[in-house]
């Protein structure tokens, strides 16, 4: 059986045979050099040209985000990008790898890629010296050509840089040699992209050290004289609050990157489902999902609501991970029900909505409220989002008649631990409330579908102030409204 390493190995792209693979050959060829900004440049002009867009998996920013990065890129510019928490900022910076050509051509064996026809380090120069055009070629796929540094308090210049290697030093080599030179990730991602997260947290001395990568694209290491002028594109990401009022960017830095791109969290309910279509994940093989479109529509409007308010501390955002996570929680809660009641299909309802507490805690910061309310706010902003839904999605002409249908005597049961017969028992019993609970379910529904929907109506009666509502965690009775 092969290891895990080995698995891995044999997943990768490996380059056409056809490639030279010599010095000489690579040469005759006709292959040119060319810069990553030249790369980027050319491939993002193709894209757009053609109408493709120039990243992937990324939604929301077509009209916003993407075209600035696009200018960005067409001027050869260094990116900062800046959003609070959850606003695709990393992965955005991770398709930029899809705009760099699939396979360049570097000195084999050479730590810091380098460039066949400009080559730049001590290892690449003598061994060009010593093979001249029998020098050995790789060939480096765009995938290996991406780093990314978590900036934290403790990154070190020899992580970022380099640090002179004490055992080379111990091999005999001098400290003025090249050779004893261990390079950083920014040097060994040279000829690619090299993305910092966070950028904001390194120590000021360490923003110092990337002045000359920025601005005269080259390194240098405990004072040696070495020269080595990298081909790297910075893509920085920080939190606006961070970058901009707290001071804990120096300003030489900040004036060193080209472009400043503002990211910013889905701005409709509509685009927010479309990011829990595609980020969901959601076990479809074990299990019938149906996912009604207002559920889907009220953990999106949850977000929406939280994004605006003022017990919540927005300098701190609140993601998009908060939606994704919040809707795999209802999802889950439902399929529990599903497994304990014996329904056939998974179909998520009001009652779900409680399972948003514990995956919101810990991705919002609340302010002004005592420990142990969070439950409480959670609660208001589920019943607000439900409103609004509600009044988008549902009109009924005869309100009035079908509550009147429930008589003081009567008293509907709901929650996440009741059947889906237990609701149609209840469209049995008032058959007025059949026709619009089928008209949100949908004419093929399914029972389960058909208790969603009910449970939906129920609520949205109550929250519109025609139906009385008395709660016990996610058990809920609803009755006639006192008049």
């Amino acid at each position: 059986m092969p290891t895990a390493e080995a698995a891995s190995t044999s997943s990768r792209p490996t380059p056409p045979a056809s490639l030279p693979t010599t010095l000489g050959a690579l040469m005759a060829s006709g292959w040119k050099s060319k810069t990553v900004s030249q790369e980027l440049r050319a491939n993002a002009t193709a894209k757009i040209a053609s109408g493709d867009p120039i990243v992937t998996g990324v939604m929301g920013y077509d009209q916003s985000v993407i075209p600035q990065l696009e200018t960005a890129i067409l001027a050869g510019h260094d990116v900062i990008l800046l959003g609070e928490r959850g606003q695709a900022k990393t992965r955005l910076i991770r398709s930029m790898v899809d705009l760099l050509d699939e396979w360049i051509p570097v000195i084999s064996g050479s730590e810091i890629n380098d460039d066949p026809a400009n080559p730049v380090s001590r290892y690449a120069l003598n061994l060009i010296a010593e093979h001249g055009d029998d020098t050995p070629i790789a060939w480096l796929h765009r995938e290996d050509r991406y780093g990314e540094k978590l900036a934290t308090p403790d990154t070190s210049i020899a992580d970022l840089i380099g640090e002179v290697d004490p055992i080379k030093v111990a091999e005999g080599r001098y400290l003025s040699d090249e050779l004893t030179v261990h390079y950083g990730m920014v040097p060994r991602v040279n000829r690619g992209i090299f993305a910092i997260n966070e950028l904001p947290d390194l120590a000021e001395r360490i923003q110092v050290g990337l002045l000359n990568v920025l601005e005269e694209r080259d390194i240098q290491i405990r004072g040696h004289r070495i020269r080595l002028p990298l081909d790297i594109v910075l893509v920085a990401s920080a939190n606006p609050e961070d970058y901009t009022n707290r001071g804990r960017i120096i300003t030489p830095l900040k004036d060193r990157f080209g472009a400043q791109i503002r990211t910013h969290y889905p701005r409709e309910v509509g685009l927010e489902v479309d990011i829990i279509r595609q980020e969901a994940n959601l076990d479809r093989t074990n299990y019938d999902i149906r996912i009604p479109a207002f559920m889907e529509e009220i953990v999106a409007e949850f977000s929406q609501l939280a994004r605006r308010s003022t017990a919540i501390n927005q300098r701190s955002g609140v993601s998009v991970r908060l939606t994704v996570a919040n809707f795999e929680s209802v999802v889950a809660n439902a399929i529990r029900r599903s497994l304990r009641t014996g329904d056939k299909v998974v179909v998520p309802r009001i009652s779900d909505l409680a399972a948003m507490v514990p995956s919101t805690q810990g991705k919002i910061e609340i302010e002004a409220l005592e420990d142990g309310r969070e439950d409480e706010l959670v609660a208001q902003l589920a019943a607000m989002a439900t409103l609004q839904v509600f009044r988008r999605r549902v009109v009924l002409e005869e309100s009035a008649e079908l509550v009147d249908s429930i008589t003081e005597d009567i008293v509907i049961h709901a929650g996440d631990d009741l059947a889906a017969e237990a609701y149609l028992a209840v469209l049995a019993d008032l058959p007025a409330f059949e026709p619009p609970t089928r008209s949100i379910a949908g004419e093929e529904a399914t029972p389960e579908e058909m208790a969603a929907a009910l449970e939906f109506l129920l609520e949205g009666l109550h929250l519109t102030k025609r139906l009385n509502k008395d709660a016990a965690g996610a058990r809920a009775l609803y009755r006639q409204r006192r008049r």
